[in-house]
């Protein structure tokens, strides 16, 4: 694991990283894990996770995090100057295999996974929840609650479950 200047933590996050695996934080990261640090409510505190040892969580420089879970079997990426509030989750993998056989026997490698990559200056709205295979160009706003699944060019504003491009801003 590697970390960059300043890295602020507000109250204590959970931190797992496999060995093998991949781990980096830029310069003026900060973490909020405590109740009251964000005041939309934080269910828990901030967890971030290398499950496998190939996996790789990237994190650029000045970006905020909230009570978030981002959980790589595969791979993250979250561009610098991203915003990612309270609740979300990132999850590049399905944490269980989808067939039945494979599920009932605790296949690991049935477990479905494909990389996740958040652009620059992106901001990431409460309770949301960002699917494996998920590319947000850079700029791009996901509205609170969204369940986000999908390739979004640069400057898109997504809402809903299924997200929607609702809005498109220049970036």
């Amino acid at each position: 694991m590697r970390y960059g200047k300043r890295l602020q933590l507000k109250g204590v996050p959970v931190i797992f990283n496999k060995s093998g695996a991949s781990l980096e934080m830029g310069d003026n990261v900060t973490i909020k894990s405590s109740f009251l640090s964000n005041l939309v409510g934080l269910y828990s505190r901030t967890i971030i996770v290398t499950r496998a040892s190939e996996a790789k969580i990237k994190i650029g420089n000045n970006v905020g995090i909230s009570g978030a879970t981002i959980y790589a079997r595969k791979g993250i990426e979250i561009g610098d100057n991203t915003l990612i509030g309270g609740n979300v989750k990132i999850l590049d993998n399905d944490f269980h295999p989808i067939e039945v056989e494979a599920r009932n026997a605790d296949i690991k490698e049935k477990i479905g996974t494909k990389p996740i990559k958040i652009g620059k200056n992106c901001f990431i709205g409460c309770n949301s929840i960002i699917l494996k295979g998920t590319e947000l160009g850079d700029g791009c706003v996901v509205g609170a609650g969204a369940v986000v699944s999908g390739k979004f060019e640069n400057g898109c504003v997504l809402a809903g479950n299924p997200a929607r491009v609702v809005k498109r801003m220049d970036v």
